[in-house]
């Protein structure tokens, strides 16, 4: 069996008790665990924080058996039809009821959410079924109200405890994987990208690759990487930003925004500063309904070239 080697799949929970989560979530979802048999289940927040891996986790420790489709990729009435249809009528080898995950839910089109309600009652007693998503408000509510919703939301209380238990996991990491590293620099760097920890590991683990993490690591995520950004949009180079995009496809486009909007007053000639902002602020609402990001990187990127006055 081969190695490993991504480190958020590497060091994915296994437990729920494993996993970074506000008290109240853990405790819904040991709760669900204790009773041995899970509901039909909505988990839903922001992308990163841990949906999917606690899906996992709960039907882990059930014992049960799971599928797990990308539901944003082939969320189509085709896959509800063949794929789930033939999982969903077949015995598990040990008799339990077995489960589907529906990853990214919300990217499921209106036909296949209605053919999914109807297969949730048909199967009910052969399979259970788990939907993560990003934006619960895509998802149609006669499908809603089949499902038990479990929130993902890190309240401002709660964000100074998820995150450092998130930092403890982050320090044994990088020992277990012999990187040096500087704790101020480690905490700056959790403290940038929370709560998307999935984004946050995958930042570490490309930092990890020259050694250690320093103080040198915080100048690769400073502003001149959006000045580079911001160079290309100025002098309209269109094939630099395909090729940064896809490059940096790890890389949130909220964040790229922010940065962006970070760094107007110095790059952004001052007339162009109110259109910019109504920009960024298109996007980060279309964000929350597209299934490629890059995409739409790129998208802001060519009105930024078209439209902006650059310094």
């Amino acid at each position: 069996m081969l190695e490993e080697f991504v480190w958020t799949e590497k060091y994915r929970p296994k437990t729920i008790a494993e996993c970074i989560l506000p008290e109240k979530t853990r405790a819904e979802c040991a709760a669900m665990v204790a009773q041995g048999n899970l509901p039909n289940l909505l988990l839903a927040g922001g992308p990163g924080i841990g949906k999917t891996t606690v899906a996992k986790a709960m039907i882990s420790e059930i014992g049960s058996e799971c599928m797990v489709i990308n539901a944003s990729l082939y969320g189509n009435i085709d896959t509800i039809r063949n794929e789930i249809q033939d999982y969903a009528t077949s015995s598990s080898f040990d008799g339990k009821r077995k489960y589907v995950i529906l990853d990214e839910a919300d990217g499921i089109n209106a036909n296949s959410q209605r053919a999914l309600r109807a297969f949730m009652e048909e199967y009910s007693a052969n399979c259970g079924f788990i939907l993560t998503c990003n934006n619960k408000k895509r998802l149609h509510g006669a499908l809603g109200s089949r499902i038990a919703e479990i929130s993902f939301d890190i309240s401002k209380k709660e964000t100074p405890k998820v995150a450092a238990a998130f930092m403890k996991r982050v320090e044994g990491i990088l020992k277990t994987e012999n990187v040096e590293y500087d704790r101020a620099v480690v905490a700056s760097l959790i403290t940038k990208f929370f709560p998307d920890l999935r984004r946050t590991l995958n930042e570490f683990q490309k930092f990890a690759a020259a050694g250690k993490i320093d103080s040198g690591t915080l100048t690769n995520t400073s502003s001149l990487r959006i000045d580079e950004v911001l160079d290309m949009c100025k002098d309209k180079r269109f094939d630099d930003l395909r090729k940064w995009v896809a490059e940096n496809s790890d890389i949130d486009a909220n964040s790229v925004m922010e940065s962006i909007y970070d760094r107007a007053d110095a790059r952004v000639a001052k007339g162009s500063i109110p259109l910019l902002i109504l920009k960024i602020a298109d996007y980060e609402y279309r964000g929350a309904f597209v299934a490629d990001q890059q995409i739409l990187l790129l998208a802001f990127f060519v009105e930024l070239l078209s439209e902006i006055e650059f310094v």
